[in-house]
């Protein structure tokens, strides 16, 4: 597993349209290309890849506190769009490419600076243009719950049939 650093070691857009979403997502997993640099930058990374499902597992830590000292909701939103997203992508064909068009977080408890978090996605539907997933963040050792999310992406059919 590798996080890219420069935009030449991102996959170009041939190579994502290469593949169905669903290898995609196995070669980001299996290290065969490159995690995005907000994976760093927020500190989770790739657990699972599944036809529907994604699971992240990170960490935020003092870097992600806001004035207040808990951790900002910017990070919620950003590991619950990642999962969904991400979720949404392994349902899509070879040919295509999806983006988000909207997301919505609810934030239920504050999660402790240094716990380690599981951020899963799951489509609740995939077709031609749109996909539909949900998400929730819960604590990797206790299951509590943290966050959930839904989101909607477009689904973009850019080469083949």
């Amino acid at each position: 597993m590798f996080t890219a650093t420069s935009p030449n070691q991102m996959p170009d857009l041939d190579t994502t349209l290469s593949m169905s979403g669903l290898a995609f997502m196995q070669a980001m997993r299996d290290g065969k290309i490159s995690h995005p640099p907000v994976s760093k930058l927020m500190n989770y990374a790739l657990e699972e890849v599944a036809q529907g499902k994604i699971v992240f597992r990170g960490t935020p830590g003092f870097e992600h506190t806001n004035p207040a000292g808990g951790i900002h909701g910017g990070w919620y939103g950003t590991l619950l769009d990642s999962c969904m997203s991400c979720a949404v992508m392994t349902a899509t064909p070879q040919g295509s490419v999806y983006t988000t068009l909207e997301y919505k977080v609810n934030m239920v408890a504050a999660i402790p600076v240094g716990r380690e978090i599981l951020a899963t996605g799951t489509v609740d539907h995939a077709g031609r243009t749109t996909g539909v997933a949900h998400g929730e963040i819960r604590d990797a050792e206790t299951g509590k719950l943290y966050a959930t999310g839904s989101t909607t992406c477009l689904i973009m059919k850019l080469r083949g049939d």
